[in-house]
């Protein structure tokens, strides 16, 4: 699996340190000095290192940027830019290496313009191929939806990296099982609330009427019911984060007093009159268009601006389809650790699962593997083992060379063993020979159409569940369906 699903987790990468200077590489003097006392002007820090230097450098620190002079690139320097393939490098003079890390090239004559736009472009590639550096043990949670080396991802796990030590309140916004919750857990355990509680909540989950106590808490009495008094959601978050999940479906009155409770950082229980200091981190999460409905009236636009401090949106899982590879290995891998069992897939089946259009997203996929890993328990996967709806090459099926005679000598050797025996009594077939004799050919025909039909009833008429109950491959059944002109509804 690991072969063919490239190399393990991404996201946490070799300590490295991360430096705002630039690195000069120039043989030309002249041009050297002009370019430095040109960024100097700019406010960058500059540093002229000579090439042999530069690889040791570069094994220890990432640069915000490298220029390199063109002349030097034909030889050693051209192997050593590929060699440290995370750190953006700008050419000095008409660029004539291609390599994935040689941002743009610098030409004379010098404009702040020229400048400041390919530094910016060092700065978007460095943000792109960033990974977050194990600073803290927590930093191993960024797992499942947030694998991948797709631009989309990594943009998310940035803004992670970002947002996590602040106490803004973020939004994560996505289409439905995109992975918002997993976005919440990773910046609560990147965060300074890291040793409270996560606590999600549901707001579309929870009945209209119940959801005040739920997030509130309420005193004794507040309520026929309220035998008791009882935390709410906000009390149990307390010095860590609350998830506020599906905030466009909370109903007009709770979004005024989740408003107030973001205004003034306390709230009351139901029937209480004292107030409760709200020390949480909220982090809030929606698949509807919010700002849609601010137009239509359906969600508050002093409240979206409260949550929507800091916006993440979690991109779909057809966007980022090159993604599939990894996430599959980390599923598989995830679902093996639980104990639930393991499960490949040939480089076929992966393909053709990065040619599905996922309108599930990460949880479809993860729900996939899990049946796969049920129905192939220590298989290996190809296309046609894949349910129909995630075929998209044409696979032929491989049929097995099963002389009809041994067929029927399988079939002959069941009637007499034990359980099948009992079975075949059962059923409307004798295991008595008749005074006249049978054409023992046309039984053994009829009794594998009987047993097939009744395969296919108990198996709901799944083709792969009912070839499991008959003991064999799901091509030799299909096989043999054909064979006797029986379709799945038998």
């Amino acid at each position: 699996m690991a072969d063919s699903l490239g190399q393990s987790n991404p996201l946490v990468s070799e300590t490295m340190q991360t430096e705002q200077r630039i690195l000069l590489v120039d043989e030309q003097n002249a041009r050297q000095e002009k370019l430095a006392y040109l960024l100097r002007f700019l406010g960058e820090e500059v540093e002229s290192v000579p090439l042999k230097e530069l690889d040791q450098r570069l094994s220890r620190t990432r640069y915000r940027a490298v220029l390199l002079d063109e002349g030097l690139l034909d030889g050693e320097a051209h192997s050593l830019v590929q060699r440290h393939a995370r750190q953006p490098v700008l050419g000095l003079g008409p660029s004539r290496v291609s390599a994935p890390n040689m941002v743009g090239a610098l030409t004379e004559p010098y404009s702040y313009g020229q400048l400041t736009e390919l530094l910016h472009y060092c700065q978007v590639y460095q943000r792109v191929r960033h990974e977050v550096s194990p600073t803290s043990p927590n930093q191993t949670k960024l797992f499942r939806s947030l694998v991948g080396r797709s631009e989309a991802i990594a943009q998310v796990r940035h803004l992670i990296s970002q947002v996590a030590e602040t106490a803004a309140s973020v939004l994560v916004t996505g289409e439905s099982g995109t992975g918002k919750e997993v976005v919440a857990r990773n910046i609560h355990y990147l965060s300074a609330q890291r040793d409270g509680p996560f606590i999600p909540v549901n707001c579309g989950a929870i009945p209209p009427d119940l959801l005040e106590s739920e997030l509130f808490g309420h005193e004794k009495g507040a309520f026929t019911g309220a035998i008791s008094t009882r935390k709410g959601r906000f009390e149990m978050a307390e010095g860590g984060t609350l998830f506020l999940d599906e905030i466009g479906d909370m109903p007009p009155h709770m979004q005024v007093k989740i408003l107030r409770v973001l205004q003034e950082r306390s709230f009351e229980r139901v029937g209480g009159n004292r107030a409760i200091r709200a020390n949480v981190r909220i982090v809030a999460a929606t698949h509807r268009n919010l700002e849609r409905m601010i137009e239509s009236g359906d969600f508050r636009e002093d409240l979206y601006y409260r949550l929507n401090v800091f916006p993440i949106e979690m991109p779909a899982l057809r966007e980022r389809t090159d993604d599939i590879p990894l996430l599959l290995n980390e599923l598989v891998s995830r679902i093996e650790g639980e104990g639930k069992g393991k499960v490949r897939f040939t480089k076929r089946a992966i393909e053709s699962l990065v040619a599905h259009p996922w309108s599930g997203n990460v949880r479809e996929l993860s729900n996939l593997v899990e049946r796969m890993v049920i129905l192939y328990p220590g298989s290996l996967v190809d296309v046609n083992d894949l349910p129909r709806k995630y075929r998209h090459l044409e696979v032929p099926e491989f049929s097995v060379d099963y002389p009809e005679e041994e067929q029927e000598q399988d079939v002959f050797a069941a009637l007499f063993s034990g359980e099948e025996q009992v079975e075949v009594r059962e059923s409307r077939f004798s295991s008595e020979l008749p005074e006249d004799g049978l054409n023992l050919k046309d039984m053994l025909a009829d009794l594998e159409i009987d047993m097939i039909r009744q395969a296919l009833e108990q198996g709901q008429h799944v083709v792969a569940r009912a070839a499991e109950l008959l003991g064999m491959r799901r091509t030799t059944l299909v096989e043999k369906m054909r064979k006797y002109g029986m379709n799945k509804e038998g």
